[in-house]
């Protein structure tokens, strides 16, 4: 029994007939990705696909592990062929595992009569020879970890209990993350100890094979710096000067290479800074959210929940999974959280905050940025609050209301 991603499934369906299109569907480990191919595979059965037509490797298991040539995946392929006659669909899983794949996918596509779906677990995928020989000739979707919304439906279709007190569910939701397979799973140790063996198998299949560590005690000092200051304004420069402050014999370019390659991995997401007033990118200082929020609570056991950074890092995720292109803007002295592009191209702002309640200060804090905006492009406060507030036009809502009810900005 498969939860259907009704959001990302609505993106691909258009495309389930192009055969001169390649469907790339990337996302960190164990998001779902396979599982969104197999719901795909069910959806074609049911429009009335013969099943003889449909071709699904998985080169991660086992009876596969020694497919790593491109003549070796192709030769796969050719022995699953039962019905030339009409369109056969060829789902391939973890399709990087395989050197010189990109001439087996384009030689297929080139042939026509092959509607190909593939999925990759890291940025590599869509580098290198993809990009110069498939450069117009495929389609990515980027699939992430469950929202909020997801991880109540999917809560529901497998009978687990759901709080009544919905703002209750929302921390359990924060403290466990959003990795589909931890919701079938009880126990909270039991979840950490799922999310800790993905954190192995990205470091041991995403980044040992692709990138030479030589000094693992600095990656991981990195590595752990990033996660446990997620959200925050990050310099490179003083990051490295404090890394070596603390003994570490470390340069720029390693530092600058080790964050690129935790990117790449996609345990990090990169949010770029927007200076408003000349309508450039700012480069040097970035921010960087976690690919899951049960990384950071996966190091930091206490439970303590930081709320600023963590409800920033949910509305960026969510927001990404809605389709958003996301930016940190500034605007003279004040910062804004996010600017979001929809793929239309229309714009929206936005601040997060926990709760503006506490004080008239905070919730200036908060007003104020999107106040200095002065076009009329659509402005939020996100927040927890069930009283919401009306000022100068910019809109106040409740992040668990519009999670759960799957809304957009």
């Amino acid at each position: 029994m498969l939860y259907k991603r009704e959001k990302y499934l609505r993106r691909i369906r258009p495309f389930y007939e192009a055969d001169d299109l390649i469907k790339v569907i990337t996302g960190v480990r164990r998001c779902g990705k396979s599982s969104l191919m197999k719901t795909i595979e069910n959806e074609l059965i049911d429009n009335g696909v013969n099943s003889d037509n449909i071709i699904y490797i998985d080169l991660d298991r086992r009876e596969n592990r020694k497919i790593k040539t491109a003549d070796q995946l192709e030769n796969l392929i050719d022995v699953n062929i039962k019905n030339s006659d009409n369109c056969n669909y060829l789902f391939i899983d973890e399709v990087q595992n395989v050197t010189g794949f990109e001439e087996v996918l384009n030689g297929f596509r080139s042939e026509g009569g092959f509607s190909i779906f593939i999925t990759g677990s890291n940025s590599y995928l869509l580098s290198g020879e993809l990009v110069t020989k498939l450069t117009g000739r495929y389609l990515e979707f980027e699939l992430f970890t469950l929202g909020f919304d997801e991880y109540l439906q999917m809560k529901q279709l497998y009978g687990k209990e759901i709080e009544s007190n919905i703002a209750v569910e929302f921390n359990h939701y924060i403290l466990e993350g959003g990795f589909p397979r931890t919701v079938l799973i009880d126990d909270m140790e039991a979840k950490q100890t799922y999310v800790s063996g993905v954190i192995s198998e990205i470091f041991e299949k995403d980044i040992k094979r692709r990138v030479k560590i030589k000094d693992v005690t600095a990656f991981e000092s990195v590595r752990n710096y990033i996660i446990n200051n997620f959200g925050a304004t990050t310099s490179i420069k003083s990051l490295t000067e404090a890394l070596v402050k603390n003994g570490m014999k470390i340069t720029r370019p390693t530092v600058t290479k080790y964050i690129q390659t935790l990117v790449d991995a996609k345990i990090l997401y990169e949010c770029s800074r927007f200076d408003m007033k000349s309508k450039k990118s700012l480069s040097g200082e970035k921010k960087y959210y976690l690919a899951d929020l049960s990384f950071y609570f996966l190091q930091n056991t206490d439970n303590r929940i930081n709320y600023g950074p963590v409800m920033e890092n949910i509305v960026y995720l969510y927001a990404r999974s809605m389709n958003y292109v996301i930016s940190v803007g500034r605007i003279g002295k004040f910062e804004c959280d996010f600017i979001l592009r929809s793929k239309e191209g229309d714009y929206s702002y936005i601040q997060v905050a926990y709760t503006i309640m506490l004080s008239k200060e905070t919730e200036d804090r908060e007003y104020r940025p999107l106040e200095k905006i002065k076009d009329n492009y659509p402005k939020y406060v996100v927040t927890t609050d069930y009283t919401l507030q009306k000022r100068n036009g910019i809109q106040h809502i409740n992040i668990i209301e519009c999670m759960k009810e799957g809304k957009t900005f």
